[in-house]
């Protein structure tokens, strides 16, 4: 079954490829080494990484923070920034 792509999805600046840009497109490996090690560089970290950690919530509030939708983690971590800023952690 096709569907009939979203017109709000379709970038016209970067079209889909077709098979004859597959076919004459360039492998990584036949561009000049310096030009693979510049792709492969990846920028300064922008702030320091999490850390994955595991952690025992309860049922309540994570069904809470999973129903404010995507990025509850983040909400939790925020969450538990804030207590920080006004709480001993010890």
């Amino acid at each position: 079954m096709n569907k009939k792509p979203n017109p709000e999805l379709i970038d016209h600046d970067n079209p889909e490829w077709t098979a004859q840009d597959v076919k004459t497109a360039k492998s990584f490996s036949s561009l000049p080494a310096t030009l693979q090690t510049k792709l492969r560089e990846r920028g300064p970290q922008k702030s320091p990484p999490k850390v994955s950690t595991t952690i025992r919530l309860s049922p309540d509030v994570v069904q809470a923070f999973r129903a404010s939708g995507d990025g509850w983690q983040t909400r939790i971590d925020a969450a538990l920034r804030d207590w920080l800023r006004t709480h001993s952690p010890a």
